[in-house]
């Protein structure tokens, strides 16, 4: 009886201690693939990503962000402000340097446009200065330009922003190219 016991208890314990089933491709229940992009939170304040995932008006930027491995970096803590193009900025851009950028071999490129989108911090639109200078995420600066109630971050024009959980999203209506 003892052995029976013995042997039912060593059964259980290891069936415990196995997974319960894979959730991605040689991910278990205990160790999802992904980032901080994986957490499934629809109560807090959205992340700058899931902000522009939310948005019809950028898709383009979206699926770039997702070609450049991007996805990850910009949903952690930050701060981040991010100055996101709309598709039609994206749209007006030359014939096919949109599909030319999305190719995982121009991967690096693309990460560097991005990343000329983006500050390690979270500023407001009012915050930006006329005439101010300041450094992106890829080492190089653009210069704020106010214009009555308009801010232009180069020749973009801030026309909206959304407050998220790690910084600030501001629409902008161009492409911002490096100068």
């Amino acid at each position: 009886m003892k052995t029976k016991i013995a042997v039912l208890m060593l059964t259980l314990s290891m069936a415990a201690c196995q997974s319960s089933g894979n959730t991605e491709e040689g991910a278990t229940d205990t160790q999802m693939a992904g980032g901080q992009e994986t957490v499934v939170d629809d109560v807090s304040e959205k992340d700058v990503v899931k902000v522009a995932v939310g948005s019809p008006d950028h898709t383009t930027l979206v699926a770039a962000i997702k070609a450049a491995d991007l996805v990850t970096s910009l949903a952690n803590a930050g701060p981040f402000t991010v100055f996101a193009p709309t598709n039609s900025a994206f749209d007006a851009l030359p014939e096919g340097t949109v599909e030319n950028l999305l190719k995982p071999e121009n991967k690096g490129t693309l990460e560097s446009i991005l990343q000329h989108h983006v500050m390690t911090s979270a500023l407001t639109a009012d915050f930006f200065q006329d005439g101010q200078t300041m450094g992106m995420v890829d080492g190089t600066n653009v210069t704020f330009k106010l214009v009555g109630d308009d801010v232009f971050v180069d020749d973009a024009k801030i026309i909206g922003s959304v407050k998220a959980s790690n910084g600030w999203v501001h629409v902008v209506d161009k492409v911002i190219l490096l100068k």
